[in-house]
């Protein structure tokens, strides 16, 4: 087949056995710190991926992606016309689902402990979908409609008040107070425990479930008690751009709340620091790893100013015999992006195997990083063909850049210098 002469002579170079031990060793490291580097980087990459998916399944699958409520702080935990806006929020761009709940500031008393919560009194008819659902490991969220004052709460919680499925404990109000013969004393009733979730995040000791009529009864409010409305959305970064949406909604306007009598609240009011932390320590991790991949592939610089020197004479005659110097720059070009796209090929495939096969490695050779306490969690791994494509292509880039100083020297060298004494 016919191949333009650079491209020949810069592949007959990157194939030459004739080379000196010490300029092989340079550009055999110089690829495989190509090929460590853009393998670690892609698995550090979808290892971060799938810890920032851990998170948005675990905590913004619970947290409201937006919250509706009453902008009026008067009429506070008073929604009485939810149902009619919850159907107009559902016809809105990005909102998947809205369920209704009230929530309160609470403390939950067993017999040998006492722990803040936030208390939310929920239906679990519009619960069906939750997460806490698909992670109950003892009763069930339907339980809150079967039995009267009934609570779910997660097994961190449990585990803290040293209680378990059917025991009771007390809920108490600290802002709520009643008068008794024996004066004012916080509002307080006891429950029963009918189920136990396991999410895996701060929620598990931090969130207890009722169902909204006792938890209306409880805070002495008028009917079911709901005073807002949760919306999950396709993407919860979307957030900002729906609460806009709904602001300007001509649709909510002519509803039986407009968009001024309500207020609209979004989940990076509580959990945006936590996120905007995983977001900066993921750019760090690629810049980190990406200087790894950069100073691996200067590694060919090196080696290809070595094999310049060596091939001073070659490059002579090549240039008596009419080759000009950009075929030179050519000819060294292609034998240092052959080095770096085996290093980058090799690094692609070797991350996307540990992507793919990590934690069976771990369990394989019986490493736990977890410790202990964590015997049956795995890294969370999330692997995306974009990262992977940017990756590569960063790299080789990195490589060409790397190629071109040797290759614009070895263009340089004259030939009746070099030739002299030949």
């Amino acid at each position: 087949m016919f191949q333009p002469i650079s491209l020949f002579i810069g592949l007959r170079y990157s194939r030459s056995k004739n080379r000196t031990g010490f300029i092989s060793f340079i550009t055999f490291f110089s690829t495989v710190g190509i090929l460590l580097g853009v393998a670690s980087l892609i698995t550090v990459v979808s290892v971060m991926n799938g810890f920032e998916g851990e998170l948005k399944k675990r905590i913004l699958g619970i947290v409201p992606h937006v919250v509706v409520a009453d902008s009026d702080t008067t009429k506070q935990g008073k929604l009485p016309q939810w149902r009619k806006l919850r159907e107009q929020l559902l016809a809105q761009n990005h909102v998947k689902k809205v369920t209704p709940f009230l929530s309160s500031e609470a403390l939950v008393q067993s017999p040998d402990n006492l722990q803040g919560v936030l208390l939310q009194g929920i239906i679990p008819e519009f619960e069906q979908e939750n997460i806490i659902s698909e992670y109950m490991v003892a009763g069930s969220l339907s339980s809150l409609s079967e039995q009267a004052y009934a609570i779910v709460l997660g097994r961190s919680l449990a585990n803290k008040l040293k209680i378990s499925l059917n025991d009771t404990i007390r809920i108490v109000l600290p802002n709520k107070t009643i008068f008794t013969p024996m004066g004012r004393i916080p509002v307080q009733r006891t429950f029963t425990v009918t189920g136990i979730f396991d999410v895996g995040s701060q929620i598990d000791d931090a969130m207890v479930y009722v169902h909204s009529n006792y938890g209306a009864k409880l805070l002495r409010r008028k009917g079911d008690g709901i005073g807002q409305l949760r919306l999950y959305l396709d993407d919860a970064f979307n957030a900002n751009t729906v609460v806009q949406e709904l602001m300007q909604s001509t649709s909510l306007k002519t509803s039986a709340y407009s968009n001024q009598e309500l207020a609209f609240t979004t989940w990076n009011d509580s959990q945006g620091a936590l996120f905007s932390a995983v977001n900066m320590e993921k750019k760090m991790m690629w810049l980190m790893l990406s200087l790894i991949v950069a100073v691996a592939a200067f590694n060919i610089v090196s080696a290809l100013v070595m094999v310049v020197v060596e091939k001073q004479g070659e490059i002579g005659i090549l240039q008596t015999l009419g080759l000009s110097k950009m075929g030179v720059v050519k000819i060294f070009i292609t034998q240092g992006m052959v080095n770096g796209f085996w290093g980058v090929s090799l690094g692609s495939l070797l991350g996307v195997l540990l992507s793919q096969y990590l934690n069976d490695f771990l369990v394989f050779f019986g490493v736990n990083i977890f410790g202990t306490g964590y015997a049956m969690q795995q890294l969370p791994m999330q692997l995306e063909i974009m990262n992977v494509t940017v990756i590569a292509a960063s790299a080789l880039i990195m490589s060409f850049i790397a190629t071109l100083y040797p290759a614009f020297q070895a263009s340089n060298t004259q030939p009746a210098e070099v030739l002299r004494n030949e």
